[in-house]
């Protein structure tokens, strides 16, 4: 191993350390971790821009345009309102729609912004019906990791797949990973309900309160909520096209946020910048360079051989592996610079002799994603959703939410190794 090799495996593990410790700002450490490759000469650069893929970052500030929009019209509460009215305010069954809910916007928007929508809603309802919210947000939690994994669009790491795997489109999501996401949230909702059953219990007059509730109230502009409607629709039927019109995904979901600003005019510009995560953007910007020190000097060519030697280049072992060495790592870190660091290594065990790919990449997303729900620190969402329930008086301690959700997500793995083995290794 070469002295460049042994220097850029310093520094992505210095950066790592720091990215896991959280003492200083993730994007701040990706960022510095970056420009170190780019400073010691370990890359150039114009190889590091080569490296960072903008399809990504283009996906990503699409998405977050459209939502940081549509959010203004009130939508997302009138949606939550809704279904707790249509299920007569009954808590358990409340818990249950808002956990579907969270699922479905988590597929078509993101995780992160699902919950920063859902939560405040959340309260709301847990007020009016005097009932504990921390079951719901757990739910919540759990619930948007879920449905995260089922598309292209849903979780950071299935963007990154689609972005560098020019086979796993929306369309390709969709077949493989939205049945079997879906089948794993009402298996984990159904057993969360059953653990939670007895805290959710309210009287007919709270219950009346909130059937009180006029949903219609939270719609606070009809005419953006149409053009916010006319852009998503535009945007969601695009990326199920875009492999037939051979457009990037990045490109459709620019392309929809751009025509929402050409719709609303100039006064929603500045609002829908001021909302993109721009420190999200210039972390993934980071991460890209740092792996490419990585990927120049080689260091994922020999994991990937070692890998490949430790199985015997089986398919169906290397698939195993990975999907539980992502779910166990994704637990315990965070799965964005985990997958940027796996997606070479698959792509090199291709070329060293492993046939078939396909199940390695469905083992890795739904390992990284589901991985997410193992501890409080697993995903973005989880800390997202504990730190707005400190804010309210509520706290989810990382040792209450690892006793739950730690063997839901055993179990949900579990699940996935059988669906792996039956779909792609028999």
């Amino acid at each position: 191993m070469s002295t460049q090799a042994i220097i850029a495996i310093g520094v992505f593990l210095i950066t790592y350390a720091f990215i896991v410790t959280e003492k200083i700002h993730r994007t701040i450490i990706a960022m510095a971790g970056g420009i170190m490759m780019v400073l010691l000469g370990i890359v150039g650069q114009e190889k590091a821009l080569h490296h960072i893929d903008f399809n990504t970052l283009g996906l990503l500030t699409g998405m977050m345009i459209i939502v940081a929009i549509t959010a203004e019209t009130g939508l997302f509460k009138y949606i939550a309102i809704w279904a707790a009215k249509k299920v007569k305010g009954d808590p358990l069954k409340t818990l249950l729609v808002l956990g579907v809910i969270t699922a479905l916007g988590s597929a078509f928007l993101d995780n992160v912004t699902t919950v920063l929508l859902m939560v405040p809603v959340t309260f709301s309802i847990t007020r009016q019906l005097r009932v504990n919210p921390i079951p719901f947000l757990i739910t919540e939690i759990i619930a948007s990791n879920i449905g995260g994994t089922s598309t292209l669009i849903g979780d950071p790491p299935n963007i990154m797949l689609g972005s560098a795997v020019k086979e796993l489109t929306f369309m390709a999501f969709i077949n493989n990973l939205t049945a079997i996401s879906f089948f794993i949230l009402f298996v984990n909702i159904a057993i969360l309900a059953f653990i939670y059953r007895k805290q959710l219990r309210t009287s007919a007059e709270l219950k009346a309160t909130l059937m009180d509730l006029d949903e219609k109230e939270e719609i606070t502009d009809k005419t953006l909520l149409i053009k916010s409607l006319i852009a998503l629709g535009i945007t969601i039927l695009g990326f199920f096209l875009h492999q037939l019109l051979h457009i990037e995904s990045a490109t459709v979901a620019l392309t929809g946020a751009f025509l929402l600003l050409l719709l609303t005019g100039e006064s929603y510009l500045d609002k829908a910048f001021s909302k993109v995560e721009w420190t999200t953007i210039f972390f993934f910007i980071g991460l890209f360079v740092l792996v490419s020190g990585l990927i120049e000097t080689g260091v994922i060519s020999l994991l990937a051989d070692y890998s490949v030697h430790l199985t015997g280049g089986n398919v169906a072992s290397t698939s195993i592996l990975i999907l539980w060495v992502s779910a166990i790592a994704s637990a315990f870190i965070d799965n964005i610079p985990f997958v940027a660091t796996m997606i070479p290594m698959i792509k090199d065990m291709g070329e060293l002799g492993v046939n078939n790919l396909e199940p390695l990449w469905w083992s890795l997303s739904l390992g990284a994603c589901l991985g997410g729900n193992g501890t409080l620190i697993g995903a973005s969402a989880n800390v997202i959703v504990a730190g707005l329930a400190a804010k309210e008086g509520h706290s989810i301690t990382f040792g209450k939410f690892l006793l739950i959700a730690f063997p839901l997500m055993i179990l949900s793995i579990i699940i996935c190794t059988v669906y792996i083995y039956l779909r792609y290794l028999i």
